[in-house]
């Protein structure tokens, strides 16, 4: 089903409003704990379009306000303005550097911590993924050199086992910011185990970008054009169609995945078609006549009356069991989300893999219309980025205030206001040049160069 523009902007602030609301609650909680002084609590930025007050004896402000990008937690601090002498020892760098650096770490803290919760909450409830089954090989491409054949599935890459196309593609990621030579352990699809080793030393940063991962190397995503199932009485029954046939051409026309099988035949209610297949190493061509009107059964009925073949995983764990396997899956995203970083900025990945709001705000609309599980796990990766994000010793972001902190405790003296200034003008025009990439980007990316 197709989303609209406005639903992807609103799945986007709901997004960045949940997130935010995680980080900027860190930060808030843990000063707290600590003895701060909190004056107020924002979701957004600007004008609060709803605002209360909390109870004595500090009364904090929580504002929901009326730019849904950011948030900010505010506390007493003698550097924005007079402070009570009753409450001097509870402004911000009054307290210990420790604590100071506490509180600071609490955001990045808590949207790792919420990644790990939202993992856990997918997990118990179960979400639907694509087994990384080939739909279709380029011809005289790195994957056809390599004797990849459409229908194979990837079941380990690198000697680490993968379950999903989702695996697949950050274990291959992985792999390819090694030595260039990747192993891949394939089944083909009467059961035949093989390795094959996948050779694209040279083109790391050029294969990297997010169009050309999978295309670079030959390999067409998607479900495979292979027979599941044939519906009895069906135009396919007719045709002499059987369970495990593999869609070759439609009319002459290629046919590489199951959703190009499908689009054709729905364009073509009540045709008559000739059918190219394969089975077994046999090529067969039959003729269909579809049903005038085009029906649906499951996944796609699409008038012939054949189902695909199931190539689809439920992950779901029990109550218990589903919060190491969240604690993991944090881990070893965040393992690779540095990995990715450091290797952008050594120049090995491609840069391009940078999304700004345009990108975030289709895969939220994308997610969350593909249910409630997918969604969570689209705000676990976005949060664990975030986390990562802020860490980074750019002022204005946590981690750069962090170094101010310390840097501070080995001077044995606050920085001057003049460093301060410096770093933050600095951190402000960093932010903007790396905000204005990540839009470049996603121009790019949605309407091309």
């Amino acid at each position: 089903m197709e989303i609209s523009f406005f639903e992807y902007v609103l799945w986007f602030i709901v997004a960045i409003s949940v997130l935010v609301a995680a980080h900027e609650f860190g930060h808030y909680y843990v000063a707290r704990r600590l003895g701060f002084k909190v004056l107020r609590f924002s979701i957004g930025f600007g004008r609060p379009l709803l605002r209360w007050r909390g109870g004595p004896p500090d009364h904090v402000e929580y504002w929901l306000s009326a730019l849904p990008i950011g948030g900010y937690v505010k506390m007493l601090d003698e550097h924005e303005g007079p402070v009570d002498p009753n409450d001097r020892a509870r402004a911000f760098h009054q307290r210990p550097i420790w604590q100071r650096v506490a509180v600071l770490l609490a955001g990045p803290a808590f949207n790792f911590l919420f990644a790990i919760l939202a993992y856990w909450a997918m997990f118990v409830s179960g979400v639907q993924a694509v087994k990384p089954v080939i739909a279709a090989v380029e011809t005289d491409s790195v994957a056809a050199r390599a004797g990849i054949a459409p229908g194979d599935a990837i079941e380990a890459i690198g000697g680490e086992p993968v379950a999903t196309w989702e695996d697949a593609t950050l274990r291959f990621l992985d792999e390819l910011l090694g030595d260039g030579r990747i192993d891949l352990a394939l089944r083909s699809p009467d059961g035949v185990a093989r390795d094959v080793e996948l050779d694209v030393r040279g083109r790391s940063a050029e294969i990297t970008e997010p169009t050309v991962l999978w295309s670079g190397l030959g390999i067409r995503l998607g479900l495979p054009p292979v027979v599941g199932k044939v519906v009895e009485g069906s135009p396919a029954e007719q045709a002499g169609l059987r369970a495990g046939d593999r869609m070759l051409r439609v009319d002459g026309e290629p046919v590489a995945t199951w959703n190009e099988w499908a689009q054709y035949l729905r364009a073509r209610p009540g045709a008559t078609v000739e059918i190219a297949l394969l089975r077994g190493d046999r090529e067969i061509v039959t003729r269909a006549t579809l049903k005038a009107l085009v029906d649906r059964t499951g996944q796609s009925y699409n008038g012939v009356g054949v189902e695909q073949v199931d190539v689809f995983t439920v992950q779901r764990y029990g109550f218990i069991e589903s919060l190491p396997r969240a604690v993991t899956e944090t881990w070893k995203f965040s393992v690779f989300s540095v990995s990715m970083v450091a290797h952008m900025i050594t120049g090995e990945v491609s840069l391009k893999n940078m999304s700004g709001p345009l990108s975030i705000g289709e895969i939220a609309g994308s997610s969350a219309n593909a249910g409630f599980a997918m969604f969570l796990k689209f705000l676990a990766a976005v949060s664990i980025s975030l986390g990562i994000i802020n860490l980074f010793p750019i002022p204005l972001l946590d981690g750069g205030q962090i170094v101010y902190q310390l840097a501070e405790g080995i001077k044995g003296s606050p920085l001057s206001e003049r460093v301060m200034l410096i770093g933050h003008q600095l951190g402000i025009l960093f932010i903007i040049a790396l905000m204005g990439f990540a839009f470049y980007n996603d121009v790019v990316r949605m309407f091309g160069s």
